[in-house]
Order: C-alpha cells, then sequence, then structure tokens
C-alpha cells in the first residue's frame, strides 16, 4: 500500500470533515465541517474514483446526498426531500433570497427527512432511508429511484420503530456478487436480495431455536428469531455476516438464513457498532456499552474494543491508549471502520467528539482528532497518493 493516501471520512450532527493521515497512517490533520453543516450520518468514498458522498438531512432541511469528486474539498447536493426550511422560503421572498432557495420541487416530496445509510456496489450507489426505504443511483448520486422491491415486501406492514423511528441504517454489498444485497432495519430485521433488488427474504432465523431460552429483553431473540433490532451489519466472507444486535452479537455461516449467538465473552449484550477484517472472516472487532438502559457508554466507564479472532467463540479486551477512567462516551452504529492495510488499521468516532486509530489491528490506540461535533460514522478512503 505505499504512496497509497488514507483519509478518514467522518459524519457528525455539524457536517463532514475529514481526516487526511500519511501512507503511514500517521500526521493526521481534520478539514471541515463541509456540507453547510447538515447533520450527516454517513459518508462514503470510492478507492477507484475518489469519489465521496455524505447522506443526511433532518426536518428542517429535508434529506439529501451531497457528493464529492475531489476526496472532499468541495461538494454539490442532491436534494431528495423537503423540509420546514422549504415551507419557510415559499413564504418569505426574502428568507428564500437569504439561504439561496431554489423551488425546484424534490424528487420524493416530503417522504423521508433523513438519508441513514450509504453504499457503493460495482457502478451502483445505495442509500437507506428514515423511514425505512432502500433508494439506488446509476449516475453517482445524481438522481436516485426507490428500490421498490423492498418497500413492497409482504412483512412491510410488520416492521416496527426502533428508538431511532423506523430506519434502514446499514447498507451491505456482496464483495464479489454486484447482485446480492443486505440491509438491516431497525426494528425490521435484516433482509437480502440476490437479484439485485427485485426481490428480498427476510433473515433472522435462530440456528439453534433453544438460544432463545432464559432471554426476557423485550428485544432479545423469540420465536426462534434473533430480535428485529439489529444495530449494524458486516460481510466478513463469502456467506460469513456478522451483526450487532440490540441484544448480542451474532454470527451467520450461510449469508443471513440463519444465525448463531457469539456474545458470551463479552461484557454486554449492547452495543452498536462492529467491523470485520477484510482478509481474515474469523477477526472481528465490536465495542459493547453498559446496556440500553444504563448509560450507553463503556462498562465500567472504561473503554475497549473486543476483537475475536475465532468467529466470535472466545473475545480479548483491546484497551492500550484508551481512556479507562470515567469514560461516558457513546460509539454509534456506523462509527467504526478499517483499513485494507497489514496489519489492519482499525477506527472509531464517539459522541463527545474523538476519533480513535489503531494501526496494529487494536493492539494500541491513538486519539487523532478531538472536539468534533458528535460522530455519526466512520470511514476509511483508500486512493493513490
Amino acid at each position: 500500500m505505499t504512496g497509497t493516501a488514507l483519509h478518514l471520512l467522518v459524519g457528525t450532527t455539524k457536517g463532514a470533515f475529514v481526516l487526511d493521515g500519511t501512507p503511514e497512517r500517521t500526521g493526521w490533520s481534520v478539514r471541515g465541517p463541509y456540507c453547510d453543516g447538515w447533520p450527516v450520518n454517513h459518508v462514503v468514498g470510492d478507492p477507484e474514483t475518489g469519489m465521496v458522498w455524505a447522506g443526511g438531512g433532518g426536518a428542517w432541511s429535508g434529506a439529501g446526498v451531497w457528493r464529492s469528486a475531489d476526496r472532499g474539498h468541495t461538494w454539490a447536493l442532491c436534494k431528495l426531500t423537503t423540509g420546514e426550511l422549504d415551507s419557510w422560503a415559499a413564504r418569505d421572498p426574502g428568507f428564500a433570497q437569504m439561504v439561496g432557495w431554489s423551488e425546484e420541487p424534490a424528487p420524493f416530496g416530503d417522504g423521508f427527512d433523513q438519508v441513514w445509510s450509504l453504499a457503493r456496489s460495482g457502478e451502483r450507489l445505495y442509500a437507506g432511508t428514515k423511514p425505512a426505504m432502500l433508494l439506488v443511483s446509476e449516475d453517482d448520486g445524481r438522481t436516485w429511484s426507490e428500490v421498490k422491491g423492498l418497500s413492497d415486501h409482504p412483512s412491510r406492514e410488520e416492521w416496527v420503530p426502533g428508538g431511532a423511528g423506523l430506519v434502514l441504517h446499514t447498507v451491505v454489498p456482496d464483495a464479489v456478487d454486484r447482485e446480492r444485497l443486505w440491509v438491516g432495519i431497525s426494528s425490521a430485521g435484516v433482509f437480502v436480495t440476490e437479484d439485485g433488488g427485485v426481490t428480498w427474504r427476510r433473515c433472522n432465523d435462530l440456528a439453534d431455536p433453544t438460544a432463545q431460552e432464559g432471554v426476557a429483553h423485550p428485544a432479545g431473540p423469540s420465536d426462534g428469531l434473533t430480535g428485529m433490532c439489529v444495530h449494524h451489519l458486516e460481510q466478513a466472507g463469502p456467506d460469513r455476516l456478522y451483526q450487532q444486535n440490540h441484544h448480542g452479537v451474532w454470527r451467520s455461516d450461510d449469508a443471513g438464513r440463519s444465525w448463531h449467538d457469539v456474545t458470551a465473552g463479552l461484557p454486554s449484550t449492547f452495543g452498536f457498532p462492529l467491523w470485520a477484517h477484510p482478509r481474515d472472516p474469523d477477526t472481528v472487532w465490536t465495542l459493547p456499552l453498559n446496556g440500553d438502559m444504563a448509560g450507553r457508554f463503556p462498562p465500567d466507564a472504561a473503554a475497549a474494543v473486543w476483537r475475536s479472532r475465532d468467529a466470535g467463540v472466545t473475545w480479548e479486551a483491546q484497551r492500550s491508549g484508551l481512556p479507562q477512567e470515567a469514560c461516558f462516551f457513546t460509539v454509534l452504529r456506523q462509527a467504526m471502520s478499517g483499513d485494507h492495510r497489514d496489519p489492519a488499521g482499525v477506527y472509531f468516532g464517539t459522541n463527545s467528539g474523538s476519533v480513535f486509530a489503531s494501526r496494529d489491528e487494536g493492539a494500541t490506540w491513538d486519539e487523532v482528532a478531538r472536539h468534533l461535533p458528535t460522530v455519526l460514522s466512520v470511514d476509511v478512503l483508500e486512493v493513490q497518493a
């Protein structure tokens, strides 16, 4: 990877930021905020072209996807829905002039108020929204259409909102098969398509239905299912998936058809993010929090990223360089990622505005940015310098 530039793409409640690093993964510098200070839920990039996209919005601005052709230095907005700003501007010409408002209609009206997740798959760019809908673009994010096969799924009437609403928060394209794609929806569970979005199958079955015995948590496994409140999803091999659920960490060895509980050894069943090794399907990282009703910070207020090297059979805490006293931050579902170096780098951001980086697969950590707004997502863009 010599000569490859590394950029950390950071989505926050006050815009997108980019952390530029050297090929040695040192010397990090922060630039931003971008995207007019919008709440940005997810920022992703294409290593082949250097293109970057940021999805976000809210009730005030409406929803949209920002795009950059120069690694995040300049941005253009594809506005998808309207917000309160549009209502104000339509009634007040002076305000409309001040904010540079255009009367051009938004393609999805007021159908959703946020883009929550983005993913690139070949020539397609996908976006997940709140309320849950999957969009696809065939022209690098300039125009978008709804993936009707998911919206019209027979289970749609059964989908129940999670604590943040009914959100399509994770999109996982297959690393090889461009027609296969998984999505995570809170609280409707995991879905997969193998025909480019025409048809979808729900993927929440327990490999061992007896694993639900003794679980009383309302978001826990029941009726032979994992529990529908999936928090994050990662592919780690052709048919290997991991998910951090509202109630545990789970592994699938059959492309999501069934799930094994691999939470044993972790200090908590609750958490948001996880990340899988780019080459070793048995290695995965997660960052447990102390519980959904206990503050959602690291257990004992001591930060640790937990790693498994045997597909979740055993876990080890990685703490070197992380705060071990009075640590009350939260790490959200899209706020952990990694690079493809050897050894792999691992990165995460916190709701207290810090970004931590490890160059040695989690053995040691450095705080490479601090005092950012609440970090909602961290992703990695590796391109030729």
